[in-house]
């Protein structure tokens, strides 16, 4: 992502994905989330922390890494942000993510 590029526009992606649009009364309709996007340099390294059956945990992931991999969102101000997609792997929640997660799941 270009240095003045808005690191937000990834969440707003991911939400766009998974909700139909960034803004929307919660709850999520398929999967609960929260993004968090920390920037080094060019860099971003993106963090999704979501909530979803194991029927739909697939496709869930199959929308964000689309949303990513498309590398660009048209924001409200007409301003477009892009990047370049690297990779995509799942993790284990973290410590840290666990009171966050189970919040996500009672959404």
């Amino acid at each position: 992502m270009e240095a003045d590029g808005d690191v937000r526009a990834l969440g707003a992606a991911v939400t766009v994905a998974l909700c139909g649009q960034w803004e929307h009364e919660p709850p999520c309709p398929l999967a609960p989330h929260h993004t968090a996007a920390e920037r080094s340099g060019a860099e971003i390294r993106l963090r999704v922390l979501f909530a979803a059956d194991p029927a739909t945990e697939a496709d869930v992931r199959s929308r964000i890494e689309g949303a990513l991999a498309r590398a660009g969102l048209n924001g409200p101000d007409g301003v477009t942000t892009r990047w370049q997609f690297d990779r995509a792997r799942p993790s284990p929640v973290r410590e840290d993510e666990a009171e966050h997660a189970e919040r996500l799941v009672q959404d």
